[in-house]
């Protein structure tokens, strides 16, 4: 079998892997021995991240390897609050009566996108995404169902560790506005009709219709790779 060259990409989540796994050591453990060699592995990871940086030639990320070390340090909680986990963010698949969906163009990129956030402490899954519709969009909604879980990672679009959770969501009362911080435009569209600067619409359009033609498919979620660390 021919194994492929690795991608930036990959080095970003070798970087961000083995940081998790180092960080949480850190969480777990008082013996100073194990924290030093936590803390190489730390730096490693560094190397790999600024490695990564320098083959996309992308100014914006940071390339100075301490920098990296003293963000992960200053991020290290103890026992099970210091175990890294992915982020969770929550996205919301909307549709109306005329089969079109919800969608919000990014004030900070231009980019189209069904409303989406961080996950909240204190609201279930579900909830977020009803809160994060009606602040972005002016439109409230109820849950109806997953469509999918996705490795935002593995997928290409972060740089960190994430998941995204999808819902379908009915709409179900309020109007259209956008919100003065997060969102420069909002509107309903049909399958043909997205904006051209849609973000992932050739991966979830389908799908994201499917349901709110009342044509659901299982939820989606990314299959176990034979070799986690290659593919």
């Amino acid at each position: 079998m021919t194994s492929r060259a690795p991608e930036p990409r990959d080095l970003a989540r070798w970087s961000s892997s083995l940081a998790a796994i180092a960080r949480t050591g850190m969480g777990f453990t008082e013996n100073l021995y194990e924290r030093e060699r936590y803390e190489e592995v730390l730096h490693i990871a560094a190397d790999i991240r600024a490695a990564a940086a320098e083959m996309e030639e992308a100014a914006e990320i940071e390339r100075e390897q301490d920098h990296f070390v003293q963000e992960w340090l200053e991020n290290i909680g103890e026992g099970v609050p210091g175990y890294v986990t992915p982020k969770i963010a929550v996205g919301a698949v909307v549709g109306n009566d005329d089969g079109e969906i919800l969608l919000v163009q990014r004030a900070d990129s231009g980019i189209w996108l069904y409303p989406t956030g961080w996950a909240d402490v204190g609201y279930s899954a579900s909830e977020v995404a009803v809160k994060e519709v009606s602040e972005e969009t002016g439109i409230e909604c109820e849950p109806v169902s997953l469509i999918s879980v996705i490795d935002g990672q593995r997928m290409g679009f972060s740089r960190f560790a994430m998941y995204m959770l999808l819902f379908h969501c009915r709409a179900t009362g309020g109007e259209l506005r956008t919100h003065p911080l997060e969102t420069s435009d909002v509107g309903w569209f049909g399958p043909t009709s997205m904006p051209e600067a849609t973000a992932g619409a050739s991966w979830w359009g389908p799908t994201a219709f499917a349901a709110i033609t009342g044509d659901p498919t299982p939820a989606r979620f990314d299959p176990p790779r034979d070799n986690v660390w290659r593919t």
